[in-house]
């Protein structure tokens, strides 16, 4: 008889907790159904999905890492724009030194929505902070809360549209985002022990080896100890080159489909657009460490 192949994981979440659109437990309870092998809740700068998630209880058989995904600046002469995106998983969520920090990026958030709300006003589109907030439905309210009330409004069709037109990096309503050093983020995640990752290396547009194997180094240098491999934005070429990467610098390899429910309808977790699995053995070696 032969033995039945192991379970595909997925390793990149979010809850209604930080911008998805399921709850912890829909998360959980859809996981399953899916009859994935293990999950990791990576919420943007928030632990709360996980603590929701624990609470209501994990089924059997599901494997279940606790996480965060903290927004980095880049680091100094690291061309392109944007955060760095660190991956923690195993993470004590109780960690007061961690749990501090996330506070303040939280906060900070809370201050970029009325600057986003200001910008649609001036652009003739009212929206208030209450409705985002209820938007949000005790989650922290962010872009994708906005993107949704503009969606119900009838100013623009999709989610897409709306990132596309106003909400998105460069767009007319767009305000940076509160991040904070790498070292920080990194060291964070190791003092509340976890394993810090460098998710969706592929987004940074780092398309020379050399570069982005220094950018690797650098942040090995500071404690990092994976890097997101098997990502849906990464194209059968990049996956190969990032898997060399990582096993020249003795990164673990960890996938996920930076699933987020309709906001991205298109990705299914666990398998993203259809073609990714991301190996159970590698959810087993995050547990050796």
């Amino acid at each position: 008889m032969g033995s039945n192949p192991a379970p595909a994981i997925d390793l990149h979440i979010h809850s209604t907790a930080s911008d998805g659109t399921l709850t912890p437990g829909e998360i959980v309870e859809r996981a399953a159904a899916l009859g994935l092998g293990a999950i990791a809740l990576t919420d943007h700068d928030c632990l709360d999905g996980c603590r929701e998630a624990i609470a209501r209880g994990i089924p059997e058989g599901l494997g279940f890492l606790t996480g965060v995904e903290i927004s980095a600046d880049r680091p100094a002469g690291l061309p392109g724009e944007g955060s760095l995106h660190i991956l923690g998983y195993r993470i004590r969520i109780d960690d007061p030194t961690l749990n501090e920090a996330l506070l303040a990026l939280q906060a900070a958030r809370g201050d970029r929505n009325p600057r986003i709300l200001e910008r649609l006003e001036a652009l003739g589109i009212p929206i208030t902070l209450a409705e985002v907030e209820a938007e949000a439905d005790g989650g922290h309210p962010g872009r994708p809360h906005i993107a949704r009330i503009l969606v119900r409004k009838g100013i623009v069709a999709t989610i897409d549209e709306a990132f596309d037109r106003y909400l998105g990096n460069g767009r007319a309503a767009y305000v940076g985002k509160e991040r904070m050093a790498t070292a920080r983020a990194i060291d964070l995640i190791r003092a509340a022990g976890g394993v810090p990752v460098l998710a969706h290396p592929g987004l940074l547009e780092l398309e020379e080896d050399q570069r982005l194997e220094a950018l690797l180094g650098e942040l090995k240098s500071l404690g990092l100890a994976g890097l997101e491999v098997f990502f849906p934005d990464h194209d059968p070429e990049q996956t190969a080159r990032f898997a060399r990467l990582a096993a020249r610098l003795d990164l673990l390899l960890t996938g996920g489909t930076d699933f987020h429910g309709e906001i991205r309808p298109e990705i299914e977790m666990g398998s993203g657009r259809g073609d990714l699995f991301v190996p159970y053995e590698l959810y087993e070696r995050i547990l050796t460490l």
